[in-house]
């Protein structure tokens, strides 16, 4: 996240206020653009739901991650990411 580059995903770099499936030169699934295009906008909220489990809150993403369980395991990360964010 520190730097704006994708990789295996997206770059996280300034995701927070992003409109998810958005960010240039990555190829998203069909479901994540589906998702931006009818609202889905990354905040501290919808980065919580998502990172508990991707595929229920966005089905058909590409995400293989299964989600975090733990929620100040989530709470670092959105913390982590806030830092490079606008």
């Amino acid at each position: 996240a520190d730097q704006d580059q994708n990789r295996v995903g997206p770059s996280l770099h300034g995701v927070i206020g992003r409109v998810a499936g958005t960010h240039p030169n990555f190829t998203y699934s069909a479901a994540m653009i589906a998702a931006g295009k009818s609202g889905l906008k990354w905040n501290e909220s919808t980065l919580t739901t998502y990172l508990h489990a991707p595929q229920a809150m966005v089905k058909g993403t590409k995400m293989t991650f299964p989600g975090l369980k733990d929620d100040k395991d989530i709470a670092n990360v959105i913390a982590y990411l806030k830092q490079f964010s606008k």
